[in-house]
């Protein structure tokens, strides 16, 4: 049997370089021309395609190979160790569906251990018309061994260019959420594996989500679907770029939430839609990590990183740009967002290290309550932004209780806030030792400031020389003059990154003064102490 799938018309439009037409992005979806999906309905007994039984030939493909990290091989094989290491035996039970045409398919039903592959041959990379549209209806896939959703080859229709603004609408796999439905995806990763006689990278896949091409996440027409990750490793990663248009993503995982990892070059950007990252799972690793730039120009984003490492909501090489949307970051760094972001944002850094769910209340001069927070992990750095805050004095406060809509740690608006007691802060930059990444990533031993850190001090043990992990993103930064835009540079509006002076030594300000496109808030405690 097959149905119709008419997509989504979308209206968002930017203006921007890198790919071509077909399919159109907006903020509210994505536009797939009038088609006939395929059908894949899950099944741990028998999968079907368009209601008949899958077989080893055609466009939908059936089998048991998956590309995972096997045992007892030797350290010539790959860099992985026992932990990442699956048996023969536990691979052979995943089954794997692999999509070898183009075209629209809607995925249903429950895969307890296996993979959808997509992999349109060694040439579409260069093909226009080498696009899959992937759409979630009610589907739960587990893979135990790898990635649950892997792109091997499909369009790319991005070049290798240093931008900012990149256009994915005509990226080879497009991942919609189907509307009013629930669906999850659990995934794990392949360690690096060596070409034959080599150390060359053969395999390596750090998502539960995995694309080596640009991709669009995005909902239907209504843009009510979610999905639903968690993920062993990273939650969605691709090799080159990710947009976000609409629809509800929860990504749960145990190092960066969302990565893309084209040095100098990968754009993840935000249009619309909801978008929560918790990468507390594991012992490090950012809620959104772009090896170029981070754009948010629309939708609901929350990202929180891991509480025992040095890492940030937000994480990008190039420059984190925010120019809509309500967003709400926080970690144990503070990545600094470009002063050429056209909305206002405002960074919170903490005395002491702020306990998950810990309720906070942002309230405007009049003393109406503007956002409470309550973020997913320990944190001591906290950035907010969001189209309400306008150019004066807000008020930052504890509260006993805080009721409102919550969005998962961001709660607007907040219909209620009691028990509060009032914030104050000490200054108004962000320097090393007080939640500042210095560019790099790294953190030279000695400029951690007692007290300062998370917990007071650096977790004994976790890191050598006095220095956090350093994942390749970050020992990979380009020198600002390397980059096709300045980063920090001071915007055409003339506003500065700074608001205002420090206060006096030992004292403690309660008047958190946004008067520039970012401002900061350093050593913030409370103004009495019970």
């Amino acid at each position: 049997m097959k149905r119709n799938y008419f997509a989504v018309l979308l209206g968002f439009s930017l203006i921007l370089s890198g790919c071509s037409t077909s399919p159109s992005v907006s903020s509210t979806g994505i536009t797939v021309s009038q088609t006939e999906a395929t059908l894949i309905q899950l099944g741990d007994d028998q999968i079907l395609i368009n209601g008949q039984p899958a077989s080893e030939t055609g466009a939908v493909q059936l089998s048991h190979d998956i590309v995972y990290y096997e045992a007892g091989q030797g350290a010539e094989y790959g860099e992985g160790g026992t932990e990442d290491e699956h048996s023969a035996e536990e691979a052979q039970a995943h089954t794997v569906i692999t999509i070898r045409e183009p075209g629209t398919y809607r995925v249903s039903g429950k895969l307890s251990a296996g993979q959808i592959a997509i992999d349109l041959g060694e040439q579409a990379n260069d093909d226009p018309n080498a696009v899959v549209n992937l759409i979630l209806d009610q589907a739960e896939i587990t893979c135990t061994v790898a990635p649950a959703i892997l792109v091997y080859n499909a369009y790319e229709c991005a070049k290798e260019e240093a931008l900012s603004t990149v256009d994915t609408q005509a990226a080879g796999f497009n991942l919609i959420v189907a509307d009013g439905t629930e669906n999850t995806v659990s995934g794990a990763y392949v360690a690096r594996i060596y070409k034959e006689g080599t150390t060359q990278k053969l395999h390596k896949y750090d998502g539960a989500i995995e694309s080596k091409v640009s991709l669009n996440l995005s909902g239907e027409t209504a843009g009510t679907g979610t999905l639903i990750v968690e993920a062993s490793n990273e939650g969605i990663e691709t090799s080159m770029h990710m947009t976000i248009n609409s629809g509800s993503w929860i990504i749960h995982s145990a190092d960066d939430s969302l990565n893309a990892n084209e040095d100098g070059v990968s754009v993840i950007t935000i249009n619309g839609g909801t978008v929560r990252c918790n990468a507390g799972a594991g012992q490090e690793g950012d809620g959104i990590d772009s090896n170029g730039w981070i754009v948010i120009n629309g939708g609901t984003v929350i990202a929180a990183a891991n509480p025992a490492s040095m890492d940030s909501g937000l994480d990008s090489d190039n420059g984190i740009l925010i120019h809509g949307g309500t967003v709400l970051t926080s970690g144990n760094m503070f990545d600094e967002v470009d002063s050429a972001s056209t909305q206002n944002v405002m960074v919170f850094s903490f005395a002491q290290t702020q306990n998950a769910g810990g309720k906070l209340v942002l309230s405007d001069n009049s003393g109406q309550p503007l956002a409470g927070f309550a973020a997913a992990n320990d944190y001591t750095v906290l950035v907010y932004s969001s189209p309400q805050l306008s150019e004066k004095d807000y008020t930052l406060a504890y509260a006993e209780t805080l009721e409102g809509e919550d969005l998962g740690g961001l709660i607007a608006p907040v219909t209620s806030a009691e028990g509060l007691t009032a914030l104050g802060y000490t200054g108004t930059t962000l320097g090393r030792g007080m939640g500042m990444r210095p560019q790099g990533g790294e953190f030279p031993e000695g400029e951690f400031p007692e007290g300062e850190g998370p917990q007071g001090e650096l977790p004994q043990g976790d890191f050598p020389q006095g220095e956090p992990p350093v994942d390749e993103a970050d020992r990979k930064v380009g020198s600002p003059a390397d980059q096709k835009e300045p980063r920090g540079g001071k915007p055409e509006d003339g506003r500065s990154p700074q608001n205002h002076a420090d206060v006096p030594a030992g004292e403690l300000n309660a008047a958190f003064t946004v008067q520039s496109a970012i401002a900061m808030f350093s050593g913030i405690q409370a103004l009495t102490e019970e």
